[in-house]
């Protein structure tokens, strides 16, 4: 594992950090914007006082911290994989290149001692997984990686009852940031309420160190951060793509891994512009809190705060 320059100083300074997954540069937003919008998400946790940790795999190194010229390749090249945890080792041994996933961002951050995590959605549990057993490596990994992870909610392709109830089943807190509903990525109520609500980064921190002090064998912590309402995607459009996705993904024979990227190239083919506009403002809103939350509990821990 190389960890920048930067972001080692920080964590050996005690000061807030945030690790950023990879995945949504390389295979969730279109080209050109993904590189523009990578410098933005960085940037969004640097204006909160803390230092971004955008994590990824280059010819078979860990990277935590990537410098311009890694966030270009990995924006711009066609044969960047996509890792999760169980990838991240053969993708080591075999000198590949890939972007992380939520699984393996959280993992590795763990790894390197970052304690928060931003992300636009989890991945959770698809709709029929009584028939497949589609559920995401995103939760099992959150039941035992001591990482707060800042996010919209699941992406409200899934099945957001089904995910909830893993969630409880795993023993990860969800928290809902300012809000008593659990938000649905591109939506800003799911439908379903969450066990818990914080109000200020520094709740949200508290609660971090709190778990902290149940030892490291604790479950990570889900903050989900929903889009203002009159930001989200108008829900009868939403639900509109949602059907039509389902439909073109049963059309295409498409499985597995390869539902979730798809679903969104749907969405932001057919919604105007609509979803990527969300998808964005979402992974800045959620970058934004993350660095707020990341300062707020390293300075409580250095007894600044």
């Amino acid at each position: 594992m190389t960890i920048a320059d930067e972001v080692l100083d920080a964590l050996s300074d005690g000061r807030g950090v945030v690790a950023l997954e990879s995945t949504i540069l390389a295979h969730g937003l279109p080209r050109p914007d993904n590189r523009r919008i990578g410098a933005q998400i960085e940037d969004a946790v640097r204006a909160c006082g803390a230092v971004p940790a955008t994590v990824a795999v280059l010819d078979g190194v860990v990277h935590v911290g990537l410098e311009p010229d890694a966030l270009d390749r990995l924006c711009e090249s066609d044969d960047v994989l996509k890792l999760s945890v169980r990838d991240i080792g053969v993708a080591m041994a075999l000198g590949r290149t890939g972007a992380t996933t939520v699984a393996s961002t959280a993992a590795l951050a763990h790894l390197a001692g970052i304690r928060v995590f931003a992300t636009g959605g989890l991945g959770g549990v698809h709709r029929g997984a009584a028939q497949t057993f589609d559920v995401s490596a995103d939760l099992g990994v959150l039941s035992r990686t001591p990482v707060l992870t800042v996010c919209a909610g699941v992406k409200s392709i899934l099945d957001v009852a089904g995910t909830l109830e893993y969630l409880e089943t795993l023993s990860v807190p969800v928290l809902g940031y300012r809000t008593d509903a659990f938000p649905g990525f591109y939506l800003t109520d799911s439908g379903y309420p969450v066990p818990w609500r914080v109000d200020t980064p520094q709740e949200a921190a508290a609660v971090l160190l709190a778990r902290d002090r149940l030892g490291a064998d604790s479950a990570g912590i889900v903050l989900a951060n929903p889009l203002p309402q009159d930001r989200q995607v108008d829900p009868v459009l939403h639900d509109q793509l949602v059907a039509e996705g389902l439909q073109a993904l049963a059309d295409e024979g498409v499985t597995g891994k390869d539902v979730t990227p798809r679903l969104l190239e749907l969405f932001h083919e057919r919604s105007g512009g609509e979803s990527l506009r969300a998808n964005v403002e979402l992974v800045l809103a959620n970058a934004r809190l993350a660095g707020e939350v990341a300062v707020a509990a390293a300075d409580v821990a250095a007894g600044r705060g």
